[in-house]
């Protein structure tokens, strides 16, 4: 089942996709209305890829950071600057506001504990004058990770017996879902407390929730 719910996602963020339409919808649509980043804009991304920025033309320039190792290519792409680091402690890289814009696009579920989400959302605020941070619903009907209906709100006895069967299929993928912690929309205010809160909506389901601040004008 798990490797059939794998095909079909990698069909869905494929080129054309339903997928890629939500994005470029949740980008234009929703991040530029709601932000109003200034033109020529310096916007770090923690935890991106190129990928989400080719979906709309603009001018801004792009600092996109992962942890060592996970750019699969550094070849030049225009307007982007691929830097290496943790997103939970960037103290040494950057200075205090340091950007126009701090952007993540569901990365805050994946950084590890509840501390280390605390010390994202604190990067967050030192970086950047204005923010965007998306993440998954708790409360959307598929869970986005696993394909599972309501996969975080099962008993721990189903999704223990879940794990070990993907253990055995698909073990780096179940060791990524362990690494997994979704956060609840009051979780999110707690963590963004001067944010407002955009809600993403699919066939009337509750998709994503994003905290942002408007750049300050």
């Amino acid at each position: 089942m798990q490797l059939l719910i794998r095909k079909i996602s990698s069909r869905a963020y494929s080129s054309k996709s339903i997928v890629q339409a939500w994005r470029r919808q949740r980008m234009a649509a929703s991040f530029l209305d709601l932000v109003k980043p200034p033109k020529q804009a310096l916007i770090l991304d923690l935890g991106g890829t190129p990928y989400i920025w080719q979906l709309f033309d603009h001018d801004f320039e792009i600092a996109l950071v992962n942890l060592p190792g996970s750019f699969n290519s550094t070849n030049p792409v225009k307007n982007i600057t691929f830097v290496e680091g943790d997103a939970t402690d960037l103290s040494r890289i950057f200075k205090d506001k340091s950007f126009d814009v701090v952007f993540s696009n569901s990365v805050i579920e994946h950084v590890g504990n509840e501390q280390k989400q605390a010390a994202f959302a604190a990067e967050v605020h030192r970086l950047g004058k204005a923010y965007w941070i998306q993440t998954p619903s708790d409360r959307c009907p598929i869970e986005c990770h696993t394909g599972m209906p309501y996969y975080w709100k099962l008993p721990n006895w189903v999704r223990d017996r879940l794990m070990r069967s993907w253990e055995e299929k698909l073990p780096a993928w179940a060791e990524f879902i362990k690494q997994t912690r979704v956060l609840s929309r009051q979780r999110m205010h707690q963590l963004f407390p001067d944010a407002e809160m955009y809600v993403e909506r699919q066939f009337l389901f509750e998709k994503s929730y994003s905290a942002y601040r408007p750049f300050p004008r």
